[in-house]
């Protein structure tokens, strides 16, 4: 028999798991460990979205170099498809990475290719971490596509690679990634999981960083927003579908929400339908828009107030001033004076952490 939750649980356990209530954790790498991913995006309107995450979790006290010290130094974070992850989660992925390609049109390539391949894993071997621009492009059949990959087969080839679990991202500089043999950024002797069982537990740890998430959705292109089966069968009153709930969430007091900004990348608001039908929020980024079309802003960035979402934040940082421009609060209800001085003050530990004056 499904578990039945009110709307108020329901928001209150994807808020919970997400780590957004009251408590806010200290380190980055638990913050990774229970959200399960940071996506890498290079838009930096505000601040670029890994780091937006882990400061509206972490607070004021998180610093950008230390997500770089995780990943580069520490390896304790591993990036592949732009997403960074525990190290300990590599198992989950090895297997997958065994059989890729699974395109047919990806396989001819590689194999028409093998000598190339040879000649970028000798190079790294040899002279790496590199850049994709430092790295000779030695390929008989060039890489054809009518988007911006057409020809870039270099950089097509490591793609590949890092997915295949060949070659690894070592380090970034700026938004420029560094490539080595996957042997010497991943820890030896780790072994892949049966690629079921390591689906199941993806499935698992998914729900659990998000308390709750619908039985089946259409694939996305970075990460699923289902969890299959996993959890328990649940239904919300009021709120259509088939929902599947972490169990460990059920009973767990919610001891009081805060306010925060979040990222249009979070993975709170990521899965937009789930979104309209939990909080009864409407989001599009409309960064790809006209600016005349924009409803809410280049990168407005939802608000949460406790266990709602009550609107969007139109802002920009613009480093060579110096200055955190607001250009508008957008209500999707009217705020209570409570929650226009919470997201003052917000506002004022956005700058402070930027480095900016608002």
């Amino acid at each position: 028999m499904a578990l039945r939750l009110t709307l108020p649980q329901a928001r209150q356990i994807a808020v919970r798991a997400q780590l957004l209530d009251r408590g806010r954790p200290e380190h980055i790498v638990d913050v990774v460990r229970q959200l399960t991913l940071l996506q890498i995006d290079p838009t930096a309107a505000v601040a670029p979205n890994a780091d937006l995450v882990l400061w509206s979790r972490i607070g004021a006290s998180y610093r950008p170099e230390e997500l770089k010290r995780e990943l580069e130094e520490e390896r304790s974070l591993f990036e592949l498809d732009a997403l960074i992850r525990p190290m300990e989660d590599l198992p989950l992925f090895l297997a997958g990475m065994a059989a890729f390609p699974v395109r047919e049109r990806t396989r001819e390539w590689l194999h028409a290719n093998d000598r190339f391949r040879v000649d970028v894993l000798a190079r790294l071997r040899d002279a790496g971490p590199l850049r994709s621009r430092n790295i000779p492009d030695t390929c008989v059949v060039p890489w054809a596509s009518t988007g911006w990959t057409n020809n870039r087969n270099v950089t097509q080839l490591l793609e590949i690679l890092v997915l295949r679990g060949e070659v690894a991202i070592a380090r970034r500089e700026g938004r420029e990634r560094f490539f080595d043999l996957a042997e010497r950024v991943y820890p030896a002797g780790v072994a892949p999981l049966p690629l079921e069982e390591a689906r199941r537990i993806r499935d698992e740890r998914r729900l659990r960083s998000l308390g709750i998430a619908r039985t089946k959705a259409p694939e996305q292109p970075i990460e699923p927003v289902h969890v299959g089966q996993a959890g328990e069968d649940a239904v919300v009153d009021g709120v259509p579908g088939s929902w599947r709930v972490d169990p460990e969430a059920i009973g767990v007091p919610f001891e009081g929400g805060r306010t925060a900004l979040l990222s249009p990348f979070d993975r709170l608001i990521y899965d937009r339908v789930r979104a309209q039908a939990l909080f009864g929020f409407e989001y599009v980024l409309e960064m790809y828009k006209p600016a005349a079309q924009r409803r809410w802003g280049y990168f407005a960035l939802p608000i949460l107030s406790g266990d709602r979402l009550v609107g969007k934040l139109d802002a920009l940082a613009d480093r060579k001033r110096g200055v955190l421009t607001v250009h508008a609060v957008h209500e999707d209800v009217p705020f209570s004076t409570a929650i226009r001085d919470d997201v003052e003050r917000e506002l004022d530990d956005l700058a402070t952490w930027l480095g900016l004056t608002r």
